[in-house]
């Protein structure tokens, strides 16, 4: 069983074959999509650690879709002034498959 770590969107995930992820949006609708900042590669045998990367690592993933997460809210409140903002966010994502890890 490999496992690795993959660098998209500002943060960190631990995949491996067969995993499905909600991930920052990518600009790709279909298709597949190639990780090259590989952080760490572990199988059976060995671990292989980068420094930053792992050189010639690459994981390769499924796109499964996109859309929007649930909405979250941001309230802010400033006593004895009568001041009241509301504000709400839903972060877009992409869900992707990982198919090899090479």
């Amino acid at each position: 069983m490999a496992i690795a770590v993959i660098k998209t969107g500002g943060k960190q995930y631990i995949v491996e074959p067969g995993v499905k992820l909600k991930i920052e949006k990518l600009p790709q609708e279909e298709g597949t999509v190639t990780f090259e900042e590989v952080l760490l590669v572990s199988d059976d045998a060995s671990t292989t650690v980068g420094e930053p990367t792992v050189p010639g690592a690459v994981v390769t993933a499924k796109i499964m879709g996109s859309g929007r997460s649930r909405k979250i809210t941001n309230l802010r409140f400033h006593s004895k002034t009568r001041h009241r903002r509301k504000k709400g966010h839903r972060q877009c994502y992409t869900e992707v498959e990982i198919t090899n890890i090479a």
